[in-house]
């Protein structure tokens, strides 16, 4: 596969942060231990979500709750879905 440019690199890992937010990797933690970027890449990745227009908010107290989607906007989920392993491959994602 060739190498992906910074902005598509951007863009896919906001999608596969949303998806597996959708799929119950919902905490910090388990999207570093899914794919191993750092909890401040996570962090900021789930902040820009909303860029995209997917409505991405935090339920429950700090240490137990997680993110849930609540809108995909206009960000077709099944395209999603059946891209993933793909993304998650650009990306380099060790869980692809």
């Amino acid at each position: 596969m060739d190498p992906i440019s910074k902005t598509q690199s951007s863009f896919y890992r906001r999608l596969y942060v949303a998806y597996l937010i959708h799929q119950g990797v919902h905490t910090v933690p388990a999207l570093q231990a899914h794919t191993g970027m750092p909890r401040r890449t996570a962090q900021d990745t789930i902040a820009a979500l909303h860029e995209l227009d997917i409505h991405c908010e935090f339920e429950g107290a700090n240490k137990i709750g997680h993110y849930r989607i609540f809108d995909w906007g206009p960000i077709n989920l099944q395209w999603v879905e059946h891209n993933a392993h793909r993304i998650a491959s650009a990306l380099g994602y060790p869980n692809a």
